[in-house]
């Protein structure tokens, strides 16, 4: 059962870094085509909230003390930044096709502005889950 643990984690770890590390590298980036990224960004989101379930089954079921208190912070920080960036980034990216100059330089205005507020979610949301222990 330790193999299903380890490969549970490193999955949850994995696809988060590649959620997170996009999401702020676009962020930090406009001229990066956000558009590119939001698939997979989201595909990772949902390895992440897949395999996140599984560890809080294994590891919290049926207690709630202080360090899952901050990991529901985490989490609960990681779901409003997969709420944003499909409300900002993904609406905007469908619009995006077939828009003229001034609106796709909006739209893009758009896209960078919800993965600079998802960013900073992830942000929290990893610390939450790297300092949870300690609480």
């Amino acid at each position: 059962m330790q193999y299903v643990y380890i490969i549970v984690l490193g999955l949850h770890v994995m696809a988060g870094v590649v959620w997170a590390g996009t999401t702020i590298a676009v962020a930090r980036e406009p001229e990066i085509r956000a558009e590119r990224f939001f698939r997979p960004q989201m595909g990772a989101a949902g390895v992440v909230f897949l395999t996140g379930l599984l560890l809080w089954y294994f590891f919290h079921n049926g207690s709630f003390g202080s360090m899952e208190k901050v990991l529901a912070l985490g989490i609960l920080t990681a779901l409003i930044a997969a709420g944003v960036q499909g409300a900002l980034v993904g609406s905007a990216s469908r619009q995006l096709a077939g828009a003229d100059a001034a609106t796709q330089t909006q739209l893009r205005a758009k896209m960078t502005k919800g993965e600079r507020i998802a960013g900073g979610l992830l942000v929290i949301t990893v610390f939450c889950m790297a300092t949870a222990r300690m609480f």
